[in-house]
């Protein structure tokens, strides 16, 4: 009881108020870049990512800037103070607040070292989605289902991550189609090539390609169409799939050239064998 009457003498009552005031400022400081953010990433969309990154990097500083001038108002910072106080924080750091401690260390890693970047497209932990914010605790991460997954910033330390753009606001996108092994391979690649050139979503400045292999689907032969195109912009992503996908369906059903047997196999009818 003695120990913590004599850390209460270090807390400075009138320092409260503005304390609070301080945290206050700063949660409203944060929500409003956040906004302008968004507007502003609307609004230039080419630049996007960029907002983004300065947007995250503003978040941090001002977090950091309001907790440390509370804590100014809060307490006494004295020489005595810190003596009287050092071994407490040093146990609660080392204990109650190792996670938080962790992931914010390795948060400010993130900015610096970044392996990732808000916007980027990213597999981890068998998630896979675009990084909408990466927080003093905690990295955002929204699926391409429109799923929020929160990831702690300490498991990127040790853990695996895959970035598909790399700050990039262009993305490679891959993408299988299968045929028979019976048909015609030249027509089926040239269907393939013409859903790429005409997609609206495909940024043809940088390479494309139709790649052709045989591979064993569902123990059978067949012949695999791998179209590789990067998209304009991430966020165009699955709309570009869909587009392509799309456009060769119907390309090869148009040319008559049908996918493996086991896949378009006729199946028998209610009286059938």
């Amino acid at each position: 009881m003695e120990g913590s009457v004599n850390i209460v003498q270090f807390v400075r009552l009138s320092g409260v108020l503005p304390a609070s005031l301080v945290l206050a400022m700063v949660w409203l400081l944060v929500s409003v870049i956040g906004r302008t953010t968004d507007r502003l990433g609307s609004r230039f969309a080419e630049r996007r990512l960029l907002i983004q990154q300065v947007s995250t990097v503003l978040r941090f500083a001002v977090s950091i800037a309001g907790i440390t001038a509370a804590i100014l108002f809060m307490f006494k910072l004295s020489e005595q103070m810190l003596l009287a106080l050092g071994g407490t924080i040093a146990v609660a750091v080392g204990i109650a607040m190792k996670d938080l401690a962790a992931s914010v260390l390795a948060g400010l890693m993130i900015l610096f070292d970044r392996p990732f970047q808000v916007g980027d497209r990213v597999s981890f932990g068998g998630f896979y989605g675009e990084i909408a914010k990466i927080g003093l605790r905690s990295v955002r991460l929204v699926t391409l289902d429109d799923n929020l997954v929160t990831i702690p910033n300490n498991k990127f330390l040790t853990d695996i991550v895959s970035s598909g753009n790399a700050g990039a606001l262009d993305m490679l996108v891959q993408m299988d189609f299968h045929i028979g092994v019976d048909q015609d391979v030249a027509a089926g690649k040239r269907v393939v090539r013409d859903a790429l050139t005409t997609c609206r979503y495909a940024y043809l400045d940088k390479p494309w390609a139709v790649m052709v292999s045989q591979e064993v689907l569902n123990n059978a032969l067949a012949v695999r169409l791998r179209a590789k195109v990067y998209v304009l912009d991430v966020k165009y992503e699955k709309a570009l799939v869909s587009d392509v996908t799309e456009r060769v369906l119907i390309g090869l059903r148009e040319a008559g050239v049908a996918p493996p047997a086991i896949l378009h196999r006729e199946q028998p009818g209610p009286g059938g064998a």
